[in-house]
């Protein structure tokens, strides 16, 4: 029996105000997945081609292994962002492509690059400044 995760955050006992445990637990898990680099490097790959085969994702994402690639695929399939077709040939090829769950995190995530690309330069001067101390 395989053992269940920790958890990413400590879990609270209490909702913010208005808001259901659930939702709470769930924003805590999806910003742990998304803090996961490869998450997001696979979501930029499949948002940027209708679908995948498994090395051509592994391809688009430098640096990452072919166990980590598993994994990560997986667990968004398990998520509902990707879906996983094997196409009946011989070798089986599988293919992935972003659901439509999948393509609206990417967009819910695209402003934290429009964030970082508008203060690259005050995030830079500021970490020097830092440094310099």
């Amino acid at each position: 029996m395989l053992a269940k995760p920790a958890p990413l955050a400590p879990q609270r006992t209490k909702a913010w105000p208005d808001t259901d445990l659930r939702v709470d637990a769930l924003v805590t898990e999806v910003i742990g997945r998304v803090a996961d680099k490869w998450t997001m490097l696979i979501l930029e790959a499949l948002a940027e081609h209708e679908h995948l085969r498994f090395t051509q994702v592994g391809k688009l994402v430098p640096g990452i292994s072919q166990k980590m690639l598993t994994q990560t695929l997986r667990q968004m399939e398990r998520d509902g962002l990707v879906t996983r077709t094997v196409l009946p040939v011989i070798p089986p090829h599988v293919e992935y492509r972003l659901t439509d769950l999948g393509e609206s995190l990417g967009a819910a995530f695209c402003g934290v690059w429009l964030w970082a690309e508008a203060n690259l330069e005050r995030i830079e001067a500021a970490r020097g400044a830092f440094d310099a101390r």
